[in-house]
C-alpha cells in the first residue's frame, strides 16, 4: 500500500482566447492519481469540502481507484486560479485552507503504507503543515519516504524559514523529486548540481532533478545519470512534474525497494538502473503534457 498526503483542490485554467477549464488537481493527489494508473494501491491523506468543487475531488479520486482516509469537512474547497503562458506553463493565484485532523485520525492511513509520499503547498502552510512533518516522522520507521517541494513562492513569507522547512522534509525522504527552478529559488547562489548532491548528503537515497523539456538529473550514491526529454506537442505542463515524481516511485515500487526494510537496498540503486527509473517517468510525463489539465497515463499509455 501507498499513501500520499497533501493538498486537494480545484484548478480553473485561462489562456490565450479560449474559456477556463475547471480541473481537479494539487500536486499530491496528482501524485496519488498518476499511481493508481500506473496500478498500484493508493491512500490519499487531504482534506476538501462539502461543496460543489469538493464533490468533483471525491467523485476523482473514486472514478481513479483512490482510496481516501478523510472525508470532507466543513470548511471550503481550495481553489487555483492559473493563467497559462504559451510555453503551456501555469501561474497561480490560490484560495487556499489547510488543516487536518490530529495525527491519531491520520496514523491508520500511514500504519499499513510501505511507502508514504508528500509535498508542496501541503509541507510549508500551517497549521496542517506541522501535522503532515509529525505523520511523516512517525511513518519513517517502516517505510519509504518520498517528498517533492514543489514550491508555490505565494506561499512563502520567509526565504530562510522556507529553506529549512524544505530541508527537514528531506532528511527525512529516501526518494526526492525537484526541479531546476526550484534549487534555483532555493538556493541562488550554487548550481543545481550542487545542491542536488547536498541534497543527497542529508540522507535521500536518490534525489531526481527535472529540467523541463530538457530530461531530468538523477543522483544516487552511485553515480550522476541524465536523461534526455522526449519531443511531444505539448498541450500545457500542468501536472507533469507531479507524474514524474509518481512514475518515479513506481519505477522504485516495482523493483520491490519499498519499506523500510529495503531502505539499504534503495541505497545501493546503481546509474544504470536509475537511468531506467527516470526513462520511464520522462516517458510518462511527456504523456501528461501531451493533453490539457494534470491528466496522467494510465500503465498501458508507457509501456
Amino acid at each position: 500500500m501507498l499513501t500520499v498526503m497533501g493538498e486537494a483542490l480545484v484548478d480553473v485554467l485561462s489562456g490565450g482566447i479560449s474559456a477556463s477549464k475547471t480541473y481537479v488537481g494539487g500536486s499530491p493527489l496528482n501524485v496519488a492519481v498518476a499511481l493508481a494508473r500506473l496500478g498500484h494501491p493508493v491512500t490519499f491523506v487531504s482534506r476538501y469540502g462539502n461543496d460543489e468543487p469538493g464533490r468533483m475531488i471525491r467523485e476523482y479520486l473514486q472514478a481513479n481507484s483512490v482510496r481516501e482516509a478523510l472525508g470532507p469537512d466543513g470548511a471550503p474547497t481550495s481553489t487555483a486560479r492559473g493563467t497559462l503562458d504559451p510555453a503551456g506553463a501555469a501561474t497561480y493565484d490560490f484560495d487556499f485552507s489547510w488543516e487536518l485532523p490530529g495525527l491519531d485520525r491520520i496514523r491508520p492511513a500511514l500504519a499499513d503504507a510501505q511507502l508514504v509520499h508528500t509535498g508542496s503547498i501541503a509541507c510549508v502552510v500551517e497549521p496542517g503543515a506541522s501535522t503532515v512533518l509529525r505523520a511523516v516522522e512517525s511513518a519513517r520507521p517502516h517505510a519509504t519516504i518520498s517528498y517533492d517541494p514543489n514550491l508555490r513562492p505565494t506561499f512563502v513569507r520567509n526565504h530562510a524559514e522556507a529553506v529549512a522547512q524544505v530541508e527537514r522534509f528531506v532528511r527525512l525522504s529516501d526518494v526526492v523529486r525537484t526541479s531546476d527552478a526550484d534549487l534555483d529559488w532555493l538556493y541562488p547562489r550554487r548550481s543545481v548540481t550542487e545542491t542536488a548532491k547536498a541534497w543527497l548528503r542529508m540522507g535521500p537515497a536518490v534525489v531526481a532533478v527535472t529540467h523541463g523539456s530538457r530530461g531530468a538529473s538523477g543522483f544516487v550514491d552511485g553515480g550522476e545519470v541524465n536523461v534526455s526529454g522526449r519531443t511531444v506537442e505539448v498541450a500545457d505542463r500542468v501536472g507533469s512534474g507531479d507524474t514524474f515524481m509518481a512514475a518515479l516511485l513506481s519505477g522504485i515500487a516495482d523493483r520491490e525497494l519499498i519499506g523500510s526494510a529495503q531502505r539499504q537496498h534503495l541505497r545501493e540503486l546503481s546509474a544504470d538502473q536509475l537511468r531506467q527509473i527516470i526513462d520511464f517517468a520522462l516517458r510518462a510525463s511527456a504523456v501528461t503534457v501531451s493533453r490539457a489539465g494534470a491528466n496522467p497515463p494510465y500503465r498501458g499509455e508507457v509501456e
